[in-house]
């Protein structure tokens, strides 16, 4: 029997600290003064989700909704009891905002799914340790098991498309209000390779990108190639 890891932590002071500039990365307010906050919540159990459902009922919390990135939004939280909320739960809040590894996005890959040619929930496991991390811009991370790029990695500052011979790596791609499809950075990347270039990206985008750069942006400052050097 597969065993899938849950992504739930308990939650830090620091970040749930209204008043804290951490704070802000972890809710966005709502219109009547309450927050929505997002649960790092992409693979769970009946079990974990009953518990969940019967904590937010609890604290009168008025709507759930699935992000496109996988992630539970709980809409109407007051930000008073946000650390005790996640406190009964044992879950992480994850980053809502701000110029941080926002989120990783992960198909089911070939432990569930019989299109999938890469194990991608090993893959986001292996890539977690980023997330959270503060960069010039906001940087998302999408990891597909194969061509029919179910979580859309072209489109993504860094995407993982898994073929039999490994992953793509795309960079650079981006969705929302300018939309652009991300470079081929590199080929027949193996699991373990593609770890290791995924780190050398941020490293690299870390140390050189303007404030407010996004990865795209700041690879076509410098020049593809120049990038592509630089980090292969």
């Amino acid at each position: 029997m597969i065993f899938l890891k849950i992504y739930f932590r308990t939650c830090s002071k620091i970040l749930l600290n209204h008043t804290n500039e951490s704070y802000k990365n972890m809710a966005i307010k709502q219109r009547d003064g309450s927050y929505a906050v997002v649960l790092d919540a992409a693979i769970t159990t009946p079990q974990e989700l009953k518990k969940i459902a019967e904590v937010l009922e609890k604290y009168g919390v008025s709507l759930i909704k699935f992000s496109e990135s996988q992630r539970m939004v709980i809409v109407g939280v007051d930000p008073e009891k946000v650390e005790e909320m996640c406190n009964e739960m044992g879950v992480k809040l994850a980053n809502a905002v701000g110029r941080v590894v926002r989120s990783i996005k992960f198909c089911p890959g070939n432990t569930l799914c019989v299109m999938g040619l890469q194990n991608t929930i090993e893959m986001a496991q292996k890539l977690k340790k980023f997330d959270g991390m503060e960069l010039p811009g906001k940087l998302k991370i999408a990891i597909a098991g194969c061509s029919n790029s179910c979580t859309e990695p072209a489109v993504r500052d860094i995407g993982l498309m898994g073929t039999k011979d490994g992953y793509t790596i795309f960079v650079g791609g981006s969705a929302g209000r300018k939309p652009r499809i991300g470079y081929v950075l590199a080929e027949k990347v193996s699991p373990e390779d593609a770890e290791k270039l995924v780190e050398k990206i941020i490293e690299f985008y870390k140390a050189n990108a303007k404030n407010g750069q996004r990865l795209g942006d700041f690879i076509d400052s410098i020049g593809f190639e120049e990038f592509k050097k630089a980090v292969l």
